[in-house]
């Protein structure tokens, strides 16, 4: 049994306050068209592998502030140091979820390495995560969902999602979700001044 994007990610918008959400290669499109917050960040069309990185900086910075990424199963792969270095830092107030589609859904959907045998919340619980959780039904996921925002983290979330047909990102303004139509810099100083207070959201 699977989710499917909506599943995941329509619940979340819904919860997410005034959370700053990264997103990565598969999500990115499916949360553009649920969200557009100053406070979105898309993570994709640059270093594969580091929304992770990026979310954990932000939350470093942003104390105060929850922080979410919206991770996929090949971008983990690409840097499980990630996992030992988030808990190692100390930040609370990190949520990472690992939407697990067993592909490089962006890039043609290519099976990512161990698809179908990696237990992320296992890694997860072995890098020393406090709170880990993992989900392949809606109705439980939905439901265990406030609860988990409301955690101190950092908290991990593993889900099995179904895998989707999105393909590569095309930033400029042909892009149909608009938080991906400035370039990764752009994107960067915009969500710099919404933090600053200097952005609608």
């Amino acid at each position: 049994m699977s989710l499917t994007k909506e599943e995941v990610l329509r619940p979340l918008a819904r919860r997410r306050g005034d959370a700053v959400v990264v997103t990565t290669m598969a999500a990115v499109r499916p949360w553009g068209q649920l969200s557009s917050s100053a406070l979105d960040f898309a993570s994709a069309d640059s270093a594969m592998g580091h929304a992770a990185d990026f979310a954990l900086g932000l939350a470093l910075a942003q104390p105060h502030r929850k922080v979410i990424c919206l991770n996929g199963d090949g971008s983990m792969l690409m840097s499980l140091g990630t996992l030992v270095t988030i808990v190692a830092s100390g930040a609370t107030n990190l949520v990472l979820f690992v939407l697990q589609n067993e592909r490089y859904e962006l890039t043609g959907n290519q099976l990512v390495p161990g698809a179908g045998q990696v237990d992320f919340a296992g890694l997860a619980r072995a890098a020393g995560f406090p709170h880990v959780h993992s989900f392949q039904e809606a109705a439980a996921y939905e439901g265990a969902l406030p609860a988990i925002l409301e955690s101190a983290g950092p908290v991990c979330v593993a889900l099995k999602v179904e895998t989707g047909t999105s393909g590569p990102l095309d930033r400029g303004p042909a892009e149909p979700e608009a938080y991906l139509r400035p370039s990764l810099a752009e994107s960067a100083h915009a969500l710099r001044r919404a933090l600053a207070g200097r952005g609608s959201h």
